[in-house]
């Protein structure tokens, strides 16, 4: 969203896939000239190309859906320059993806995220309502003395 109350610059607050909010400040230098679009690696474009009719977080090559970002960063206003790695069968790859893709693959990344967060939850539970059950026992069989505190 551009900041208007500055005619110099503009502030665009972005997601990145972990969640964290950036802002980044584009400054307009109407003597400059705006630099030439540097043209994108050959296996960027073919990873752009491609990468409209794929979903991030499945592997191409074994098909997991763990696949997850390594490393990201904006590309331009409407795309990211993103490395991605699969967990199974450690394939990598970078490419340049649309901003709508990269959504889809965030909103995954959360999904997954959740059901982590979900699963240490019980897990979590699980061995605290073991502890507590053996620290009964102990007490109920007078196996905890004052000295062992």
């Amino acid at each position: 969203m551009p900041d208007q109350g500055h005619p110099d610059h503009q502030l665009k607050r972005i997601v990145l896939p972990s969640g964290k909010t950036i802002e980044v400040v584009y400054f307009e230098h109407p003597a400059a000239a705006p630099p030439e679009p540097e043209a994108a690696a050959p296996e960027a474009i073919v990873a752009e190309t491609q990468s409209t009719d794929r979903l991030l977080h499945k592997c191409p090559d074994c098909e997991s859906s763990l696949v997850y970002p390594v490393q990201w960063e904006e590309a331009d206003e409407a795309h990211w320059q993103i490395t991605l790695r699969c967990p199974n069968c450690e394939r990598s790859e970078e490419g340049v993806f649309p901003q709508d893709l990269c959504d889809g693959f965030d909103d995954e990344l959360e999904r997954g995220t959740d059901a982590l967060t979900r699963d240490y939850k019980r897990l979590m539970t699980a061995n605290l309502a073991e502890e507590i059950d053996r620290f009964a026992k102990a007490l109920e069989v007078d196996g905890i003395l004052p000295s062992d505190f």
